[in-house]
């Protein structure tokens, strides 16, 4: 027999799922109507490259020309080759079709840890919040360029929340071999040992930093000349990954480029703005960590990470996504900063969907780059990562309780 407690709960069941439907439709149509613009760009170099590599040749001499970008190269660790190096043995249709699972079965993961504790935490479906937050994550730039460039981002993303957020809080034994792995495939998670030596996870930080040497070390002897010259010559170069002072480019680096051109700008100028955002995004992040707010500080830690780092192009930035869960879960909790937070979550989101800094692809002339707003929408998302690293409300937590946002 049907209580009169359950009945309500049935008749919002099917309310949630027809919101859900909703929400999964409209982002569907509007994928459709954006299309497949990079046909996995990105994806078919590393393929060329891998091949290129099988067939003798030195992989760092490979080059791939692009009318905009110039000669782009293989840029990514030796251990990323090795990872890689199956491509060779299979159609580019088949790495393709691997990738797109992998990727899809990545951010499905790592939207569920991030997404669940928030619906636990207010009593929410778990189905229904996470229904409603895969398309929408799907919706933000960095993650559907990830997508269509073929990037590998997303699998670094669930190595990187994994081990921050499911190994590191329950003491693990391989505690900080993921953030390792990560950082041996790509240099910029690497942000993330020196996040777990500022938080004083000593031992998670040497896992992190033991993994990521080992599997370094094992690439150096399995393919010695590649490493030698990766390690001198081509780590050094970060042309290769294509013209530095784009709009794309949303890291501090890329926005001095922009305003000094043609000149080039002050490195020290550089170094100072990397110390201040380094220092006291890292010091949020250790705050937010010692509160018990492992979400908040992994994501100002990733924040800082695409910051400081000389090339952000915008499918890097997966970290707008945390962000926006931590401000949904502010806005869905009492307290005086819940306005705020619900009006920046939206901000974030929408703006990241529509990809603001795209607006001169989409027809704005460019005439407007040198004007206020024209530097607002060519540097917009780098102008909200600052934004979010003194703002991002953190919780402290005490015997599993919420005590209070900071």
């Amino acid at each position: 027999m049907t209580t009169a407690r359950e009945a309500p709960r049935r008749a919002v069941a099917p309310g949630r799922a027809a919101i859900v439907a909703a929400v999964a439709v409209v982002v569907a149509l509007g994928h459709y109507w954006y299309g497949n613009r990079h046909n996995y760009y990105d994806l078919r170099i590393y393929y060329d490259a891998i091949r290129w590599w099988a067939a003798g040749h030195p992989l760092y001499s490979f080059s791939h020309y692009d009318p905009i970008q110039g000669p782009l190269g293989f840029t990514y660790p030796p251990f990323a080759a090795l990872l890689m190096y199956p491509m060779a043995w299979v159609p580019v249709r088949v790495v393709v079709a691997v990738m797109l699972l992998a990727s899809f079965a990545a951010l499905a993961v790592t939207t569920a840890w991030l997404v669940i504790p928030l619906a636990d935490r207010h009593g929410w479906p778990r189905w229904f919040v996470l229904g409603l937050a895969l398309p929408l994550a799907t919706a933000l730039e960095p993650i559907r360029e990830t997508i269509t460039f073929g990037q590998i981002n997303l699998l670094l993303a669930v190595l990187v929340v994994g081990d921050l957020l499911r190994l590191v809080p329950r003491q693990s034994r391989w505690a900080g071999a993921g953030v390792g792995l990560a950082t041996a495939i790509k240099l910029t998670p690497g942000i993330f040992i020196v996040y777990l030596l500022v938080t004083r996870r000593w031992r998670a930080a040497a896992t992190a930093a033991g993994t990521a040497t080992g599997a370094t070390l094992l690439a150096a002897l399995v393919a010695p000349h590649e490493s030698w010259r990766y390690w001198t010559f081509t780590v050094w170069q970060a042309n290769q990954v294509g013209h530095l002072d784009r709009i794309p480019n949303q890291a501090v680096w890329g926005t001095l480029l922009r305003l000094a051109a043609p000149h080039q700008p002050s490195r020290l100028v550089w170094l100072g703005l990397v110390a201040l955002i380094a220092g006291y995004g890292l010091w949020r992040a250790a705050r937010a960590a010692r509160a018990g707010d492992e979400l908040v500080g992994m994501t100002l830690a990733g924040l800082v990470g695409v910051l400081i780092s000389p090339v952000s192009w915008q499918h890097h930035l997966y970290w707008f996504l945390p962000a926006v869960v931590v401000l949904v879960d502010a806005a869905a909790s009492p307290g005086r900063y819940r306005g705020w937070s619900a009006g920046l979550a939206a901000a974030v989101w929408l703006t990241v969907s529509v990809g603001v800094i795209a607006s001169f692809d989409y027809g704005l002339s460019y005439r407007w780059l040198d004007t206020v707003p024209g530097f607002l929408i060519s540097n917009w998302y780098l102008l909200l990562m600052l934004l979010l690293i003194p703002l991002l409300p953190f919780r402290v937590y005490r015997s599993r309780c919420l005590v209070a946002p900071r």
